[in-house]
């Protein structure tokens, strides 16, 4: 039996997230039920980013296009192209986009069921679920 899938970009349902923000799952328990992690693309426009969370996994976060910051442990660091980040499960943290152009980053979890507390209000929330919104990160 192959397993094998090609996700091609044009034909993934782009989620919403607030404040113009786009991701597009790629391999996800949703797309490719036997997957063992958690992959994808989400797209920010000037100005805006992911509020300050956490994972109850690990994650690593490539910046494909734009440029953008990363918030760790209130160390901020800033991010180019092609420039990648390994984050802990349990690490609060966030993306911003701090330069003049969409920043697009690809994303992954090395589980397929990925949660996400926010570190305003501590609520946890399933990964790309309804309520797993972003935007407005620059002015927390």
């Amino acid at each position: 039996m192959n397993d094998a899938h090609i996700i091609k970009v044009d034909q993934i349902k782009i989620i919403e997230r607030g404040s113009g923000i786009k991701t597009w799952p790629m391999a996800t328990h949703f797309t490719v039920p036997h997957a063992h992690f958690t992959t994808g693309m989400s797209v920010y426009p000037v100005g805006e980013g992911a509020p300050m969370h956490k994972h109850n996994c690990d994650e690593q976060v490539t910046l494909l296009e734009g440029t953008g910051e990363c918030e760790i442990g209130g160390v901020i660091t800033p991010l180019a192209y092609l420039d990648s980040t390994y984050i802990p499960a349990g690490i609060f943290h966030c993306f911003r986009n701090m330069g003049t152009t969409p920043m697009r980053i690809l994303w992954v979890y090395d589980t397929v069921r990925v949660t996400r507390t926010f570190a305003a209000d501590g609520i946890e929330v399933e990964h790309l679920s309804p309520a797993d919104l972003m935007g407005n990160a620059l002015s927390q």
